[in-house]
C-alpha cells in the first residue's frame, strides 16, 4: 500500500481536483484506491457525493477518526470513483482539540487497519500547515505538491519545504516528496514559462522533481465537479483529461 498527501498551503491550486483525478484514474487502472478529505470545506466529498450518501454506519466522517469517535473501517464509503472517507466542517477546529501526546500519528494508527484493503491511499488536505496536514505526511509514503504558474506559489513551497523536513525529523522518516505538479497552466504566457522554470530549480533544491507533465487551465474540469463527475467520466477525451491520464502514469512511477 502506497499513502500520498496532496499538499499545499496556498488555496486554489487546484489540490482537490488532483486528488479527485488520483483517486478515479487509478480505480479505473484496476487498483484499490481510498481517499481521505481531511478539508472541512468537504470539496472532495462534495465531488464524489460522498457527502450525501449514508453507506457507512451513522454517517461517520474524518472527523470521528481523528477524534478516536469510531474506526476508518466504519467510516469508509463506496463511490463510483473509488472508496473514501468523507470530511466534515468540524474539522475545522482540529487544532483546538487535538492536543496532547501522539497526536501527530492519530492518522496513521486508524490507516494501519485498513491499509491491507487498499494499493494507494490518497489524502486531500485543507489549504494550512495545521496538525490536520502533519497527521496526513506522519501517515503518508509521498507528499505530492500541486502548485500554480505565480509567485505565491514559490513562496509557499518554500514553506511548506520546512513543514516536511520537521514531519521528516520528529515523525516520519521515509516521507518522501513525489513532486511538484504545475495545474491551471497556460504555456501561451511569459509568466507560466518563467515561473515553471523556476519552480523546476526548487524542485531540484528540494531533492524531488518538477513533473514532465503539466496541467493545462481549462473550463471542462470545472464542469465536471459541477456535475459531482470525475474528469475521465465527464469528458474522456478532453485535453484536459489527457493531461490528468499522463500524470498519474508519471506518478505511478515515481511512487513504485
Amino acid at each position: 500500500m502506497t499513502c500520498t498527501t496532496v499538499i499545499n498551503q496556498k488555496g486554489g491550486v487546484g489540490k482537490t481536483t488532483v486528488s479527485h483525478a488520483l483517486m478515479s484514474g487509478l480505480s479505473k487502472r484496476g487498483f484499490r484506491v481510498l481517499a481521505v478529505d481531511l478539508d472541512p470545506q468537504e470539496n472532495l466529498s462534495f465531488t464524489v457525493r460522498a457527502d450525501a450518501q449514508e453507506k457507512n454506519t451513522g454517517n461517520i466522517t474524518s472527523f470521528d477518526i481523528m477524534t478516536k469517535r469510531n474506526s476508518a473501517e466504519n467510516a469508509v464509503v463506496h463511490t463510483d470513483s473509488g472508496d473514501i472517507i468523507p470530511s466534515s466542517p468540524l474539522l475545522s477546529g482540529a487544532d483546538a482539540f487535538l492536543t496532547g501526546t501522539g497526536r501527530e500519528y492519530i492518522l496513521k494508527e486508524n490507516l494501519q487497519t485498513i491499509s491491507g484493503d487498499y494499493d494507494y491511499i490518497i489524502i486531500d488536505t485543507p489549504p494550512s500547515l495545521s496538525v490536520l496536514t502533519v497527521n496526513a505526511l506522519t501517515a503518508s509514503d509521498f507528499a505530492l505538491i500541486p502548485a500554480q504558474a505565480d509567485v505565491y506559489s514559490l513562496q509557499g513551497i518554500s514553506q511548506l519545504a520546512e513543514t516536511v523536513e520537521l514531519v521528516r525529523k520528529y515523525c516520519n522518516r521515509s516521507l518522501k516528496i513525489a513532486g511538484i505538479l504545475l495545474t491551471r497552466h497556460n504555456s501561451r504566457t511569459v509568466l507560466s514559462r518563467n515561473i515553471s522554470e523556476m519552480l523546476g530549480e526548487q524542485a531540484k533544491n528540494l531533492g524531488t522533481r518538477l513533473f514532465d507533465t503539466f496541467i493545462r487551465e481549462s473550463v471542462t474540469v470545472k464542469e465536471s465537479q459541477i456535475s459531482q463527475m470525475s474528469i475521465f467520466d465527464y469528458a474522456p477525451h478532453s485535453s484536459v483529461t489527457g493531461d490528468f491520464d499522463k500524470f498519474i502514469e508519471e506518478f505511478l512511477e515515481v511512487s513504485k
